[in-house]
C-alpha cells in the first residue's frame, strides 16, 4: 500500500513537472503567435505524441509563424518544404551524386540528403504536388526513414510532419489520397482571430516580424516529456469507448446506426482508435490528470477523425458534413 501510495506521489511529482513545462511552451508560442489556443495546444498534443498534423486554414492565418516558433520553441531542427506541381520526389528525400572517394581510388556515389532530414518538416501546402511527390513524404511519415538508390536512411528523432492546406483555391491541387490523409493524427483547421486579437496582430506586426521564441528546453528534455505521455495507463473503460466510437462510424458495422449507414460512405479504421487514445493521454496531462477519461476522447474527437470519415453525395445533398456526423457519433457514443 505505501509503495503504490509512493508511485501515485512519483506520478503526480511527473505531471506537475509536464504541465509546468507545457506552461512555459505556451508562454514563448504566444510570444509570437496571438489568441489560437486551442490550435497551439491540439499541435502540442501531435508533438508530444510524435505524431504528425494536417493544418487547414486560409492564407494569412499565421500557419508557418506558428509551426516555425514550435520548432525554435523545442530547439528542433527545422525545414520547410515548398510544394509546387513540379517538386520531384528527390527535392523532398535527397539523391546521389557522383563524386570523389575519401580514399583516392574511383569516383563514387555520394548522397546527399534533403529537407525532410529534420526533426520539424513543414509541408506547405502540400495538395500542389503531384501524387508520385506526395507519396515520397509517405515513407518518411510512417517508417520515419526514406530509401534512395537501394538505400535505407533513418531519420533523426524526434520527427514531426505538418503540412498545411489551403481550403479556398483548389485549382490546380491534388487531393491527398486516403492512405496519407490516415497517417496524420490530426486534421486542425484554424478560424480567423477574433477583432482584438486582429488589432493585436497588426500592432505587433507593424513594427516588423517578431523574433522567434528561445528555446524551453533541449532535445533530452523533450524526449523525457514523450516518454511521459506514452508511459500514461489507459483505463480499459476509455480504450473500449474509443473503439466502439471508431466502429460506429462504419456504415458495414452491426454497431452503425442508421444515421451513419445513410450518411457515411466508409468509417475511421484501427488506427484512428489508437490516435484517440493516444491523443486523449496527451490531452489528460495537459490538463494536469494523470490518466485519460471518456471525455479527453471527446476532447479530442473532431480533429482526430474528421479526416477518417468520408461522407457520401446523400450527406452532401442534405447539407450533412463530417463534423455532423462526428457529433452524432458522440451522442450515440454516450447513451
Amino acid at each position: 500500500m505505501k509503495e503504490q501510495a509512493m508511485t501515485i506521489e512519483i506520478a503526480q511529482e511527473q505531471v506537475g513537472i509536464f504541465v509546468d513545462r507545457v506552461r512555459s511552451i505556451r508562454e514563448s508560442l504566444h510570444q509570437v503567435v496571438v489568441g489560437q489556443d486551442e490550435t497551439i495546444d491540439l499541435l502540442l498534443t501531435c508533438a508530444l505524441t510524435g505524431s504528425h498534423a494536417l493544418l487547414v486554414g486560409v492564407p494569412g492565418l499565421a500557419k508557418t509563424l506558428m509551426v516555425k516558433a514550435l520548432a525554435s520553441t523545442f530547439h528542433w531542427k527545422y525545414s520547410r518544404i515548398q510544394f509546387t506541381p513540379d517538386l520531384m520526389p528527390s527535392d523532398i528525400t535527397g539523391y546521389e551524386l557522383l563524386g570523389k572517394s575519401t580514399d583516392g581510388d574511383s569516383p563514387s556515389m555520394t548522397f546527399r540528403p534533403g529537407p525532410v532530414f529534420a526533426n520539424l518538416v513543414l509541408a506547405d501546402e502540400i495538395n500542389r504536388a503531384a501524387p508520385k511527390t506526395q507519396s515520397a513524404m509517405l515513407e518518411a511519415m510512417a517508417e520515419k526513414q526514406v530509401t534512395v538508390g537501394g538505400q535505407t536512411y533513418n531519420l533523426e528523432d524526434p520527427f514531426v510532419v505538418i503540412a498545411t492546406q489551403n481550403p479556398i483555391e483548389q485549382e490546380g491541387t491534388y487531393p491527398l489520397p486516403e492512405a496519407q490523409l490516415d497517417r496524420f493524427m490530426m486534421e486542425i483547421r484554424i478560424g480567423y482571430p477574433l477583432p482584438e486579437q486582429e488589432e493585436e496582430i497588426v500592432m505587433k506586426m507593424a513594427g516588423g516580424i517578431p523574433s522567434l521564441p528561445e528555446a524551453a528546453f533541449d532535445r533530452d528534455s523533450f524526449l523525457q516529456l514523450r516518454d511521459l505521455v506514452m508511459a500514461v495507463p489507459v483505463p480499459h473503460n476509455v480504450a473500449k469507448f474509443s473503439v466502439r466510437l471508431c466502429g460506429s462510424s462504419r456504415p458495414q458495422d452491426e454497431r452503425a446506426s442508421q444515421f451513419v449507414q445513410d450518411y457515411i460512405a466508409w468509417g475511421a479504421g484501427p488506427r484512428g482508435s489508437q490516435n484517440l487514445v493516444v491523443a486523449a493521454k496527451a490531452h489528460a496531462l495537459l490538463e494536469g490528470r494523470t490518466a485519460p477519461t471518456e471525455a479527453d476522447i471527446i476532447a479530442v474527437a473532431l480533429p482526430v477523425l474528421r479526416h477518417r470519415i468520408c461522407i457520401n453525395h446523400r450527406a452532401v445533398g442534405d447539407g450533412i458534413t463530417t463534423q455532423d456526423v462526428i457529433e452524432q457519433l458522440l451522442k450515440t457514443a454516450r447513451e
